[in-house]
């Protein structure tokens, strides 16, 4: 008998922004309250994984985000996990805490792993989340490839994540990197359904910025950003000095995603702030209802 998973919601959302997710660390959660009034009750906030910050310091940020009103979903680092003691105490906590249902799992940057764990699935295979109480889990989507995997490993390792995570009695929840091509991510898109991987994706967005911190986050996240993948962003070489926001990435999901594409929800970085991403989307629901 196959293991009952959470439920969630499989219908398209009337306008792409609905059920939008965000991505806020520690520092940004006073402009999170300050905004809490114009997100949707129970909108998922995930929280980055930051060295410079310790379990204590994610765990705070996780409790604050619930105690806002909104579902925590902290990232968990597999290569600065020193033990899995540590993994677990950090778990466990944050259910019993912030009534944590759902974690982001990744490998994390460090070359070399501070402990056991070098990559994400073997967070997974420890059992920690599951006896936990977890439900949902998050797994990276790669749309403009890996630096050290190949695509049919790439494919290979999604789809046996995905598997494990709902063998465990958790549900899959897939998460790209912010990207500046909408064609690439379309394209992605359809090669993850090909491939009989039907979870719901969660596309990483920009928030509107200045364009120079823009390509400053690209180029820490490995994110293309030649000159030609800008101007299908909107953004042209001569106006590096200004603001961008994601509405040619946006509009071109919007107008392009079918069916084939299964189920996809948006997830904002706000490199901009907190505010200027809420008011964004509330400016392009405006716009979508005004066109209808």
């Amino acid at each position: 008998m196959a293991s009952p998973l959470l439920h969630l919601d499989t219908s398209r959302p009337a306008n792409i922004t609905d059920d939008y997710s965000l991505e806020v660390n520690a520092k940004g959660i006073s402009a999170l309250t300050a905004a809490a009034h114009r997100i949707s009750p129970a909108s998922t906030i995930s929280i980055p994984y930051l060295p410079n910050q310790d379990n204590e310091a994610r765990l705070a940020t996780a409790r604050a985000v619930r105690k806002i009103g909104f579902e925590p979903m902290p990232h968990i680092s597999a290569r600065r996990v020193t033990s899995l003691a540590e993994l677990q105490w950090f778990v466990e906590h944050a259910v019993a805490e912030a009534g944590v249902e759902r974690c982001l799992v990744i490998a994390g940057d460090p070359a070399t792993p501070m402990g056991p764990f070098a990559n994400s699935s073997l967070l997974i295979e420890t059992g920690v989340f599951e006896r936990s109480g977890i439900k949902v889990i998050g797994v990276g989507g790669h749309p403009e490839g890996h630096p050290i995997m190949s695509a049919a490993d790439r494919w290979e390792v999604l789809k046996r994540k995905c598997q494990d995570i709902e063998r465990r009695g958790m549900t899959p929840l897939i998460f790209t990197q912010f990207a500046f091509d909408a064609g690439i991510v379309l394209t992605w898109l359809e090669a993850l359904r090909e491939r009989g991987i039907e979870h719901r994706v969660r596309v990483g967005v920009p928030g509107p910025a200045g364009v120079a911190v823009l390509a400053r986050y690209a180029a820490m996240c490995g994110v293309g950003a030649c000159a030609s993948m800008l101007s299908k962003y909107g953004i042209s070489i001569g106006r590096l000095f200004g603001t961008a926001g994601p509405e040619h990435f946006v509009d071109r999901l919007a107008a392009d995603l079918t069916e084939v594409h299964g189920k996809v929800s948006l997830h904002f970085f706000p490199f901009g702030g907190i505010a200027q991403s809420v008011g964004w989307v509330e400016q392009y629901r405006s716009r979508s209802e005004l066109a209808c």
